[in-house]
C-alpha cells in the first residue's frame, strides 16, 4: 500500500500544479454529464441554497479597513424602471451620480491570516471568519453547480450568475426552491420574468413588536394609493434611488388618529409606506406561496439541498477548510461535490445493474492518474469506461 500523502501535499498542488487550471471544474463536468446521460438527473425542479465552511483563520488577527460599497449590478436596469415611475407620475428623473459619491464607503473587518474570506454571522452563529459555498441541485440530490464566496457577502449576490449558468445548462427547469434570504424584488423578478416559479416560505415582516404589519396597509392599484388600517389614504410622494415608491399620510389627519401609537413614532405624526417597483413580482412570490404545487417544492428542500449540506459537513469535512485563499477553496469544494455526485452515480448504477462489482468503481479514481508529471494524458475520457 502507498504510503499516505503529507498534509501539505494539497495545499501545495493547489497553489503551484493547479492553479489557474479548469481541471476541477472539467472532472465536476464529466461526472454530472455521465448521471444526466445516464437519466438519473432531475431538473424541473431545482434547489438553491448556500451554506457557512469556517475559514483557516483566527478570529483575533484582523484589521479594519475602509472599502468602496459597490453599485448593484443591476443598477441601470432598476434605475430605468424608477425614472420611468417618476415620469409616469409627473416628476423629474433622477440624475445619476459619480459612483463614489453615489454608493459611499463602509469599515469592514478583514483577517490578517486570510484576507480573502469574510466576517459571517447569521442568526444563533457566532461571529467568525468563514466562506459561503452556494449550491444548487436537482430532485434527486444530484449536485448541478456551485460557488464560493467570502462569508460577508449576501446569498442574494451569489444567485445571478449560479441561476443565469442553471438554466443555460438545464432549460428544463420549470421551478425553483430558495429560502427566503432570496426573497427579493430584483430575484424573484429574474425569476418569474424566465418563466419560471419560485418556491419561497414565509418572510416575517421587519416592524416593531405592538406594531401595524406592512400587510395591514393595502395597496390600492386603482388610486395609487395605500390605505391604512384606519382606512385613511397615503398619497404618492415619490419614487427614491433604491427603487422604492414612497406613500406619505396627512399629519394633521395622524395627529388625532388614536391607533397612531401603533403605526408611527415621527415627530411630525406622518406615516411613510414604501413599495418597491417591482412588487408585483414579491405578489406573485406569495401566490405561489400558498399554491398546493408552491407548498410541496418548499417542502421537499430538507430531503434536498439541506441533506446535501449535511452530507458534505458530516461525511466529507465541509465544515471548515484547512485551506487559505478563494481559489484553493474553490477547487476543494469542487472536487468534494465532484465526489459526492460520482458516489450517488455509482450507487443507482449498481442498483439498476449498469455497474459491474465494485472493484469497477474503484476505476473511477484513475480519473486523477492523468496528472502526472508532465501531464501525459487527459483524465477525463476514463470516466466513459466506468
Amino acid at each position: 500500500m502507498d504510503k499516505i500523502p503529507s498534509h501539505t501535499t494539497f495545499g501545495k498542488n493547489y497553489a503551484r500544479r493547479f492553479a489557474d487550471s479548469d481541471v476541477f471544474e472539467k472532472i465536476f463536468e464529466r461526472i454530472l454529464l455521465e448521471a444526466v446521460t445516464a437519466g438519473f438527473v432531475d431538473a424541473s425542479e431545482v434547489f438553491i441554497d448556500a451554506t457557512q465552511i469556517k475559514a483557516n483563520a483566527n478570529n483575533k488577527k484582523s484589521k479594519e479597513e475602509i472599502v468602496k460599497i459597490e453599485a448593484k449590478h443591476y443598477h441601470e436596469e432598476l434605475m430605468n424602471e424608477v425614472n420611468k415611475d417618476r415620469k409616469d407620475h409627473g416628476k423629474k428623473p433622477l440624475k445619476s451620480k459619480n459612483d463614489d459619491d453615489e454608493n459611499g464607503t463602509k469599515i469592514v473587518k478583514k483577517s490578517t491570516t486570510d484576507p480573502d474570506c469574510g466576517v459571517f454571522h447569521k442568526g444563533e452563529h457566532k461571529k467568525e471568519f468563514a466562506y459561503t459555498t452556494h449550491v444548487a441541485c436537482d430532485k434527486n440530490n444530484y449536485i448541478l453547480d456551485c460557488d464560493v464566496s467570502a462569508g460577508n457577502v449576501h446569498d442574494s449576490v451569489m444567485f445571478d450568475n449560479l441561476y443565469s449558468d442553471l438554466i443555460e445548462k438545464f432549460p428544463e427547469i420549470e421551478a425553483v426552491g430558495i429560502d427566503s434570504g432570496y426573497k427579493t424584488p430584483w430575484i424573484m423578478k429574474q425569476v418569474f420574468d424566465s418563466g419560471r416559479l419560485a418556491s419561497t416560505p414565509y418572510k416575517r415582516p421587519m416592524t416593531k413588536d405592538g406594531f401595524f404589519k406592512k400587510y395591514e396597509y393595502v395597496y390600492d392599484e386603482c388610486y395609487d394609493c395605500i390605505i391604512c388600517p384606519e382606512n385613511q389614504i397615503l398619497k404618492y410622494s415619490t419614487t427614491n434611488r433604491d427603487g422604492y415608491k414612497e406613500f406619505k399620510s396627512d399629519p394633521k389627519i395622524c395627529a388625532n388618529c388614536l391607533s397612531r401609537h401603533k403605526c408611527t413614532e415621527s415627530k411630525n405624526c406622518q406615516k411613510v409606506v414604501t413599495l418597491h417597483v417591482w412588487h408585483e413580482y414579491m405578489e406573485l412570490a406569495e401566490d405561489v406561496r400558498h399554491s398546493d404545487k408552491g407548498k410541496e417544492i418548499y417542502e421537499r428542500r430538507k430531503e434536498t439541498i439541506e441533506r446535501v449540506f449535511a452530507d458534505a459537513k458530516e461525511k466529507h469535512a465541509m465544515r471548515y477548510t484547512h485551506l487559505r485563499g478563494l481559489a484553493r477553496l474553490k477547487m476543494q469544494t469542487l472536487l468534494t461535490f465532484a465526489c459526492m455526485n460520482l458516489k450517488k452515480l455509482a450507487k443507482w448504477k449498481r442498483i439498476k445493474g449498469e455497474l459491474s462489482p465494485i472493484f469497477r468503481f474503484l476505476r473511477c479514481f484513475r480519473l486523477f492518474e492523468g496528472y502526472d508529471e508532465g501531464y501525459r494524458q487527459s483524465p477525463i475520457p476514463l470516466l466513459s469506461s466506468v
